[in-house]
């Protein structure tokens, strides 16, 4: 459904607005709970860069501003973290933007906390909202940032775990986490994947 631009396209792509899109749960009960990380990071990086984030679109919270002379367009999906593809789907088709301008933000149990990993492409890997936006875009070769929650502890559920908020200690960290994650993104607007990822791909805090 969505394909790469070519060389010879009237319009480059990097004329055309970028999209990021963090990945969440709407309501106030959900708001600082592992599974909202995507939609933490995007308010942060509305904050960098003051975008307002108070339009209703395609099922979306959404914002524009600028980085440099890039148009961005900042997105929270309100349809559930397992309906996040009808979201990003609409905006993409809206915007008639190519792959390569979207960039998903999310959590991952399967990375330990505290660990960014920018990727070009890649399955779900059981998360349901990558899930999601694969079938309603038709491709998984699009980037996305996921950011390492870690596994639960002992025999709880993962479902239940990422629903749950962060710990005090968890918070600090999370600063950390959030200020390399809007870094990465920068980066990613002004010099594309391959720097992102050769840059900001690690525990955010060295040992």
């Amino acid at each position: 459904m969505f394909g790469k631009a070519k060389v010879n396209d009237d319009v480059n792509n990097s004329q055309l607005p970028c999209l990021i899109v963090g990945l969440g749960n709407p309501g106030r009960e959900y708001r600082q709970s592992r599974h909202n990380v995507g939609f933490m990071a995007v308010d942060q990086l509305a904050a960098k860069l003051d975008i307002r984030m108070s339009r209703v679109q395609s099922r979306a919270i959404v914002g524009m501003g600028n980085h440099r002379d890039r148009k961005v367009i900042l997105a929270k999906p309100q349809t559930f973290m397992n309906d996040s593809g009808k979201a990003v789907s609409s905006l993409m088709h809206y915007y008639k933007l190519p792959i390569d301008n979207l960039m998903v933000i999310h959590d991952d149990i399967d990375l330990p906390f505290g660990v960014l990993r920018i990727r070009p492409a890649g399955g779900s890997a059981g998360q349901k909202g990558v899930a999601s936006i694969i079938e309603r875009i038709g491709t998984q070769d699009y980037s996305r940032m996921r950011i390492g929650v870690g596994r639960p502890p002992g025999r709880k559920a993962a479902a239940n775990y990422v629903l749950e908020d962060f710990s005090d200690d968890e918070q600090e960290t999370l600063r950390a986490v959030f200020d390399q994650a809007v870094e990465a993104v920068l980066v990613f607007l002004d010099s594309g994947i391959d720097q992102a990822m050769n840059r900001f791909n690690g525990p955010v805090l060295k040992e």
